[in-house]
């Protein structure tokens, strides 16, 4: 107001430029199905079967529905759908480490097998975290997954037995089905499916083409004992030992985790404490790389001076110089065949335990003891 007691007019502010809103005719709620019957001039069961697809409607009320939805922007509520059963759940895939080449590349056959069949994959990385892994599994319950596939290995323990026994009924009375990949397996009495790979008898080879070659002092740079893949390779390497009668040599068996620096530490460790060997088997193809930068750091030859051989037959095993022998595990086969036999036993068509075969690489990292 003036001094005069006249009102002031002011000019209306500026508008401030920005993205424009798309009305939808509802205000600030989300549209409803029944707001699509509206405006389509249908009932609302109408328009459910035509958004599912499971009932024969006319084209022209499909046109009509499909343009109410598209100008109220509504979208369906997937939650309510995978409640009601009328939408195919998701595979959950729960990983110790996503970074990992090997537990990768379970990832990536996975994920191609769900989408093979039209289910949506979720990744989860538990880093080893145990409550992790029970929030992710009950998580995954709640979500309604179709299944949920535990990949890596584990200790072996009653602990163990017990918790994935829980997980096991736990997801069964839910509808999901628990997928233990490259874990021990539980009982048959269990709601399970197992896909393993054969641990033990890739070992095997692995020893058994070095002894064969001439070696007999093989320094073995095996994985935490507590881990059932690293204790079934190592009983793959003493049985191979055993079949060439060859004494087990208790200093040779240097166990450690599955890294390239522990391949390296533990290597040169062995060099420096003047252990006598003609060659390494190391527990994966990153604990060999590791041992093949510590063994030219000391100005020994692969495999002039040392043989070496590695398992698991990452990409880069080929590459190597020289090119690394190796145990090939067919790690994007255990992914589709978690999926797949997961979604099988929907159906009752899938075995409950699977044991994928290894197989040996032989390139030229291996060569007869000078």
């Amino acid at each position: 107001m003036t001094d005069n007691g006249s009102v002031a007019r002011t000019s209306p502010e500026p508008k401030r430029p920005g993205r424009r809103r798309r009305d939808n005719g509802t205000g600030d709620r989300p549209s409803t199905i029944r707001d699509v019957a509206v405006k389509a001039g249908v009932s609302v069961a109408t328009v459910s079967r035509t958004l599912a697809g499971n009932y024969p409607v006319s084209e022209a009320t499909r046109a009509r529905v499909m343009a109410a939805v598209e100008s109220l922007h509504y979208v369906v509520n997937v939650h309510a759908k995978a409640l009601s059963g009328r939408v195919a759940g998701p595979i959950a895939l729960v990983l110790q480490d996503i970074t990992g080449p090997s537990l990768a590349h379970v990832a990536a056959g996975a994920e191609q097998e769900a989408a093979a069949r039209g289910r949506l994959s979720l990744v989860c990385a538990t880093h080893g975290d145990r409550d992790r892994e029970d929030d992710l599994v009950q998580l995954m319950r709640e979500q309604h997954a179709a299944a949920v596939v535990l990949v890596g290995g584990a200790v072996l323990d009653d602990a163990y037995h017990a918790r994935m026994a829980e997980y096991a009924r736990a997801l069964d009375a839910a509808g999901s089905r628990l997928v233990l990949c490259g874990r021990p397996p539980l009982p048959s009495s269990l709601p399970v499916t197992v896909v393993d790979y054969d641990n033990r008898g890739g070992a095997f080879q692995a020893v058994d083409h070095l002894l064969g070659a001439g070696h007999r002092r093989i320094l073995f740079l095996g994985g935490d004992p507590l881990m059932s893949s690293a204790e079934q390779r190592q009983s793959g390497h003493r049985q191979a030992l055993r079949a060439h009668d060859v004494a087990y040599a208790e200093e040779l068996d240097v166990p450690g985790s599955y890294t390239r620096v522990s391949g390296y530490q533990r290597t040169r460790a062995a060099l420096a404490e003047g252990l006598d060997f003609t060659a390494i088997f190391a527990g994966t193809d990153m604990v060999a790389t590791g041992a093949l930068a510590a063994l030219r750091e000391a100005g020994l030859d692969v495999p002039g001076d040392v043989s070496l051989v590695g398992f698991d037959d990452v990409p880069f095993a080929a590459d190597l110089t020289p090119a690394l022998t190796t145990v090939r595990v067919p790690y994007e086969d255990l992914g589709r065949t978690a999926v797949r036999l997961a979604l099988e036993r929907e159906n009752r068509l899938a075995d409950d335990h699977v044991v994928l075969s290894t197989q040996l690489v032989i390139r030229q990292s291996v060569r007869s003891p000078k």
